[in-house]
């Protein structure tokens, strides 16, 4: 592959890899927020006696999230359930073979046809601003439904960004990285050197 053939697919591998950290990390709040609402609920209604609706409709809205943003998530870390007894003896590059043929022949069509089926919803919700259903609940369905056609879509990053040939590193970037390693080093003799001669 040539170096102008190189560059989309280092621009989408690291274009995938930032959106996985940062969906990553919105996990990782969202679990922490679900935790924390949870446990306001339990002690409301075991400690006080009471209960909010719209705390119940929270927990559930971030519970939703979590588990849809969670499965672009498993595919990018290699942590979803595989129903293969015989993949502890394929090779590396059957391994990938089937794993590119699943994604192209399983995954994408599912993926197609849900958003195909959801984006009706979708924006008729949005159209609506539509809210629970339930008097003196939270509002905002409307947002939680958009996480699932978005987690479809980053699913089909993830996805597209494994299918993709390995791109060896680019040698400028690496010439760059071995110059600035280089220069520190240097700096670092060069103090030592300094404090010996004051020394």
């Amino acid at each position: 592959m040539s170096d102008r053939g190189r560059w989309p697919v280092r621009v989408l591998r690291r274009f995938a890899l930032r959106t996985h950290r940062l969906v990553k990390g919105l996990c990782l709040v969202l679990l922490g927020g679900l935790l924390s609402v949870e446990l306001i609920v339990v002690l409301l209604r075991y400690g006080l006696g009471s209960g909010a609706l719209w705390l119940q409709d929270l927990a559930a809205y971030l519970f939703a999230a979590l588990v849809l943003l969670a499965l672009p998530v498993a595919l990018a870390d290699d942590r979803h359930v595989r129903v293969d007894v015989l993949r502890e003896r394929q090779g590396v590059r059957a391994r990938s073979r089937i794993d590119a043929a699943g994604w192209l022949l399983l995954l994408l069509p599912a993926l197609l046809l849900t958003l195909y089926h959801v984006a009706p919803d979708v924006l008729y919700a949005w159209s609506i601003r539509e809210g629970s259903r339930e008097t003196g609940g939270l509002g905002g369905v409307f947002l939680v439904k958009t996480v699932l056609p978005l987690c479809c879509l980053l699913m089909l990053l993830q996805a597209a960004a494994r299918c993709l040939p390995a791109v060896p590193p680019d040698p400028r970037s690496d010439a760059r990285s071995d110059a600035r390693s280089d220069a520190r080093s240097d700096a670092a003799s060069g103090d030592r050197s300094d404090r010996g001669e004051h020394t």
